[in-house]
């Protein structure tokens, strides 16, 4: 990853209130994770990441949610919202292989969200919504409901 970009984001991340709201560790820790592996099925990032076992892993890591199993599913057990309303920490979706929802990342903030991907670098990366690959496969923006009375609290959308 280039230098430059990570410091812009971490710049953007960091700009935000004083107080880490859980949006910002899922960002942080999403982050964190860049250049781990990918691999088709992948859960692990010692082992490799695909697209929705990268979101699940971050969002237990940080809030203990358990997303389910492929970014269709995820997609069904988020809630949607307006591509304006995009906060760090929501969930991103593309067309990415002929289908609705086939490809999930979180956003980052300034229009750059994290994912595994496999035809670009096959690793965890930091991509641009503007791009025009990504523009043009965008399927929606959705919100992982956190439990209000513990933001780490155990919940799973299985």
């Amino acid at each position: 990853m280039k230098p430059v970009l990570l410091l812009s984001v971490l710049a953007v991340l960091l700009a935000q209130p004083a107080c880490a709201a859980p949006s910002d560790d899922v960002s942080l820790y999403a982050i964190s994770l860049v250049g781990s592996p990918y691999r088709r099925g992948g859960i692990s990032p010692d082992s490799g990441l695909d697209c929705s076992g990268f979101v699940d892993y971050v969002f237990r890591q940080t809030t203990g949610i358990k997303l389910p199993r492929g970014s269709r599913a995820i997609s069904e057990a988020t809630q949607p919202l307006d591509q304006s309303d995009l906060q760090p920490g929501d969930l991103v979706f593309f067309n990415t292989l002929n289908r609705a929802f086939s490809h999930v990342g979180i956003y980052l903030g300034d229009e750059r969200f994290v994912h595994a991907s496999s035809s670009r670098t096959g690793s965890v990366m930091i991509s641009r919504l503007s791009d025009r690959y990504w523009h043009e496969r965008f399927d929606g923006a959705r919100r992982v409901a956190l439990p209000e009375d513990h933001p780490s609290a155990v919940a799973s959308f299985e």
